[in-house]
């Protein structure tokens, strides 16, 4: 069994419900930033939910909560574009060979 823990992002105050994610300001930024979590392993899985205006899950391997709040406090888009809605354990218990 492996041990992640899921991240559910929403849209914070300077979010533009106008703009899609790639039009947000600091958009290259932000990207960029999350690219090197996940080349690093940090960021297992992550994406934008539903129709891309603002939430997002992150499965990040953490050792915990506090490991994942300093990490996104990093990110570019932390708390004004981004903030952290919740902070879940997830236990691996069905996985799909493909």
């Amino acid at each position: 069994m492996k041990r992640y823990i899921a991240v559910i992002r929403e849209p914070g105050p300077a979010w533009d419900p106008g703009r899609a994610m790639r039009e947000q300001n600091d958009w290259a930024e932000h990207a960029a930033f999350m690219d090197g979590l996940a080349e690093e392993g940090f960021i297992v899985l992550g994406g934008p939910l539903g129709d891309e205006r603002g939430h997002a899950l992150h499965i990040v391997d953490a050792a915990d909560t506090r490991e994942v709040e300093r990490r996104f406090a990093e990110d570019p888009w932390s708390d004004q574009m981004l903030r952290i809605a919740r902070i879940e354990p997830w236990t691996v218990l069905l996985e799909a060979l493909l």
